[in-house]
């Protein structure tokens, strides 16, 4: 057994070749989580908005996510009348337990912090070219005295769609996207252990270098069970 262990510590931790590719440390996250990242994540957080800098208001939002690809936000109570559904493809705001607006777009974040494990490999790589991300594209570097992997930039500075990887837990911790002359940026921090994986519970994301928004989980449950109904907008109301 102990051999056993130590082979598999070998295959999950081996050091990565700095003159690896994208598809390469994806393939490794895949392999190093894959079957074993939390089905089901449950949290309430604080909600700070920013303006110029500024604090202008704190909420707080009760948060249900079911991978690869769903999430509930509650703001202000749990089971509240307000919020919002991300839904494969599609999100759906909601005011009074009635939709008020219903748009075409995923919410990212789902797929970089753990749905990715629950897609086969293949589609992984497809979706990120459908968010346009070069994984022809690679370097190396460090954030925040650590060091990461940059998927999908040849060296810093570059003004292209990246995720950064957190080089010993193997998570994101970083990603920036540009979409015409706006920049949108994403920080993930404060990773704690749940159940063999990891979760972020702070996030921090900016506008064209403006923070706009930090957010502090709290009760932080993996594998907690979810009644599936709450991401139907259908049911909303019922």
């Amino acid at each position: 057994m102990k051999t056993i262990s130590a082979i598999l510590l070998f295959v999950f931790y081996m050091p990565v070749n700095k003159s690896a590719t994208s598809n390469e440390i994806l393939q490794k996250m895949y392999k190093r989580y894959h079957g074993i990242w939390h089905k089901s994540l449950k949290f309430d957080q604080t909600t700070e908005r920013y303006r110029n800098d500024s604090l202008i208001s704190t909420a707080t939002w009760y948060e249900n996510i079911v991978y690869p690809d769903m999430l509930r936000i509650d703001i202000g109570t749990e089971k509240s009348p307000n919020g919002i559904i991300f839904r494969k493809d599609s999100s759906y705001y909601f005011r009074n337990n009635k939709i008020t607006r219903a748009i075409k777009g995923e919410n990212e974040l789902i797929f970089f912090l753990g749905g990715m494990y629950f897609m086969p490999f293949d589609k992984v790589l497809a979706h990120f070219a459908e968010l346009h991300y070069d994984l022809s594209k690679f370097h190396t570097s460090t954030w925040k005295g650590k060091p990461v992997y940059v998927l999908g930039a040849d060296k810093d500075g570059d003004k292209v769609n990246q995720l950064w990887i957190d080089q010993d837990r193997m998570v994101s911790v970083r990603f920036m996207k540009y979409d015409g002359d706006s920049k949108q940026e994403g920080l993930f921090e404060q990773q704690i252990p749940l159940k063999g994986a990891w979760s972020e519970t702070k996030c921090s994301f900016y506008n064209n270098d403006k923070l706009l928004q930090v957010e502090s989980y709290h009760n932080v449950v993996a594998e907690a069970p979810v009644d599936m109904s709450i991401f139907n907008p259908a049911a909303m109301g019922k």
